[in-house]
């Protein structure tokens, strides 16, 4: 007798699996976080100067002196967008371990891999830049494609039927 599995300790064992990544990927964010740096936009990053740091214009009063602009986006430093997003990576974990929030838990993995994409992107554009690295070439096209099949493990998850 050969032996199987239901379809439902299938997706349990999944969900675990998928869940352990994110708690592994939550865990590094607040150890390494630097590791973690390039993949998060410039557009997403408030720069925040004093004025007294700000670069004066020739005749600019230093008391007229403003900070940088940030773009509409910019609502939080790099740490923090990294911060942010590993205990979003924990809470996914967590809620992929109980099978009453797997469903909503996979979709918002699904949502945060796919918003994770645009940061990827961003972070192989620039390492393909002038002042781009072998390194930094060598990682970014590495972690570029594994994108996608994390989105569709999350998606899987999430009891997303196929169109016959």
């Amino acid at each position: 007798m050969p032996f199987s599995w239901s379809a439902r300790t299938a997706q349990t064992i999944s969900a675990a699996a998928m869940s352990a990544l994110l708690l592994v990927s939550a865990r590094k964010h607040f150890q390494q976080p630097k590791f973690f740096a390039p993949v998060v936009p410039d557009y997403l990053c408030r720069e925040d100067y004093a004025c007294e740091e700000a670069p004066l214009e020739v005749g600019q009063d230093k008391a007229k002196a403003t900070a940088p602009r940030n773009g509409a986006l910019a609502v939080m430093s790099r740490e923090e967008w990294i911060a942010v997003s590993g205990l979003l990576e924990a809470a996914a974990a967590v809620g992929l371990l109980i099978p009453a929030t797997r469903k909503a838990a996979a979709r918002g993995t699904t949502l945060m891999f796919t918003a994770f994409l645009a940061g990827h992107v961003d972070a192989l554009r620039r390492a393909y830049s002038p002042a781009g690295t072998v390194s930094a070439r060598r990682i970014h096209t590495l972690r570029l494609p594994l994108q996608l099949p994390l989105i569709l493990w999350a998606w899987s998850l999430a009891g997303a039927k196929r169109a016959a």
